[in-house]
C-alpha cells in the first residue's frame, strides 16, 4: 500500500498496470507545483475519445505516441522508441543495431492536471547485475520550482497487475518527464490519468538550446542504474535543463566510422565522446582521431568533449593515448575540443560500481558531478 500526497490530496493505493506486467508506484509525500515554464507550450489536448480503457481500471489511457518524445536524434527510426535511423541499421554492427532498439535516454514529455498517473507497457529488459527497474522500468519526474524532481517508478512485473486508486480532487497542471527503460525495447506504452483529467504533449519553444549528444558504452547506456533516470546522461540533462540524446551501446561503443557520420547528423550544442571502456589502446589510437575529424567536418563550430576512461588513471596507457590525440588535434587547429580526465569521475570513499565496472546510482551521481562544471563551461548554460 502506497500513500501519496499531491497538492494536499491523499491518495492511497498501488498504481499499476502492465501489458507484460508492470507496476507504477508514486513516491510518498510528493508535493507537485503547477507552474509550467514560459519556454514550453502545450499542444493538442488529447480528447477522451483518444483514450482507451483497461479492465478494472478507472483511469483513461492514452498512447505515449500521441504525446511528445525527447531524447531522439532521428524521427525515421524502425520503431517509435528506437535510437538510430532505419536507413543505418544495416550499416552499423549487429550488436549496435540490436541495442539501438533499446529506449535508453528517451522520455515522454507531457503535462496533466491528473491526481493519479499510471502506465501500461511491455518490457523485455533483464540483466543479472542490474535492477529490473532500470533495465525494464519507467521513471517519472515532475517539474517543481524550475527543476525536475523524482515522483515515481514504473516497476516491471512478470504478470499483469491492476490499479487500486482512491477518490480525490483533481490536481493542478504539471509538467512531467517519463523516462523509458535503459535496456529494453518498448513496443507499446500507454499513460493513464483520471477520467476527465487534461493531458497535453509538451514542446520546447526555444530554438537556441540544442541537445547534448552522448556516444559511448554500457556506462553511457545506463548500466547499471537502478532507475531509467539515474544514469549520468539523464542526471546531467535534468541538472542542465537541456535535452540529452543517449547513444550508448553496451559492449559495442567502438567508434566505427559510421557512428561518427551518424552522430554528426544530429544538430547539437555539444558532442560527448566516451567510448574508451569498450576500446583497446590500439583502437583508440587508430579510430578516435578520424572520428573527431568526421564530426568536425560536418559540424565545424559544435564543441566536442573527449572523455578519459573512468576505470583507470589519467596516465594509464589508454588514457595517455587519448591525451596525445587531444593534443595532436589541437595542434592541427581543431577548435572547441576539450578533454575530461578520468580523475574524480568515480572516486569516493565507497566503491560506486556494481561489479568494478558498471556504476551504481552512487557512481552515476559522482560521474554527473565530475562532468557538470565541464559541460556548463562548454555550453555556457543559459
Amino acid at each position: 500500500m502506497i500513500t501519496v500526497k499531491l497538492s494536499g490530496i491523499i491518495l492511497v493505493g498501488i498504481l499499476v498496470l502492465s501489458m507484460a506486467g508492470a507496476s507504477f508506484a508514486l513516491a510518498s509525500e510528493t508535493s507537485v507545483v503547477a507552474t509550467l515554464r514560459p519556454e514550453v507550450q502545450t499542444r493538442a489536448l488529447l480528447k477522451a475519445s483518444d483514450g482507451t480503457s483497461e479492465t478494472d481500471s478507472a483511469l483513461t489511457w492514452y498512447s505515449a505516441q500521441k504525446l511528445s518524445l525527447v531524447g531522439k536524434g532521428w524521427d525515421n527510426t524502425t520503431t517509435w522508441s528506437s535510437r538510430l535511423p532505419a536507413e543505418a541499421m544495416d550499416r552499423v554492427t549487429s550488436t549496435v543495431a540490436t541495442l539501438a532498439n533499446c529506449s535508453a535516454g528517451i522520455a515522454v514529455h507531457f503535462a496533466t492536471d491528473a491526481k493519479t498517473i499510471g502506465a501500461v507497457w511491455d518490457s523485455k529488459g533483464a540483466m543479472a547485475h542490474m535492477a529490473n527497474t532500470g533495465s525494464g522500468g519507467l521513471d517519472l519526474y515532475a517539474r517543481q520550482q524550475n527543476s525536475w524532481k523524482y515522483v515515481g517508478t514504473g516497476i516491471p512485473r512478470s504478470s499483469r497487475t491492476l490499479a487500486k486508486i482512491a477518490s480525490g480532487q483533481p490536481g493542478q497542471m504539471t509538467e512531467y518527464l517519463l523516462y523509458l527503460p535503459l535496456y529494453s525495447p518498448v513496443e507499446d506504452l500507454n499513460i493513464g490519468v483520471d477520467a476527465g483529467a487534461k493531458i497535453y504533449p509538451v514542446y520546447e519553444t526555444r530554438t537556441d538550446r540544442l541537445p547534448i549528444v552522448f556516444y559511448g558504452t554500457s556506462i553511457t547506456q545506463g548500466g547499471c542504474a537502478s532507475r531509467a533516470g539515474m544514469c549520468h546522461v539523464a542526471i546531467l540533462g535534468r541538472q542542465l535543463d537541456r535535452e540529452v540524446i543517449n547513444l550508448g551501446f553496451s559492449g559495442a561503443g567502438k567508434s566505427e566510422p559510421v557512428m561518427a557520420e551518424l552522430i554528426s547528423q544530429i544538430p547539437a550544442s555539444l558532442y560527448v565522446i566516451e567510448p574508451l571502456p569498450n576500446m583497446t589502446t590500439e583502437m583508440v589510437t587508430q579510430r578516435l582521431p578520424e572520428f573527431v575529424r568526421t564530426i568536425r567536418k560536418r559540424r565545424p563550430d559544435t564543441p566536442i568533449l573527449l572523455v578519459q576512461n573512468p576505470l583507470s588513471g589519467n596516465t594509464s596507457t589508454q588514457n595517455s593515448a587519448l591525451t596525445a590525440i587531444f593534443e595532436t588535434l589541437r595542434s592541427e587547429g581543431v577548435q572547441k575540443l576539450t578533454l575530461l580526465p578520468s580523475e574524480n569521475q568515480l572516486t569516493g570513499a565507497e566503491n560506486g560500481t556494481v561489479d568494478g565496472v558498471h556504476p551504481t546510482d552512487l557512481g552515476f551521481d559522482r560521474m554527473a558531478s565530475a562532468y557538470l562544471n565541464f559541460l556548463e563551461a562548454i555550453i555556457e548554460k543559459d
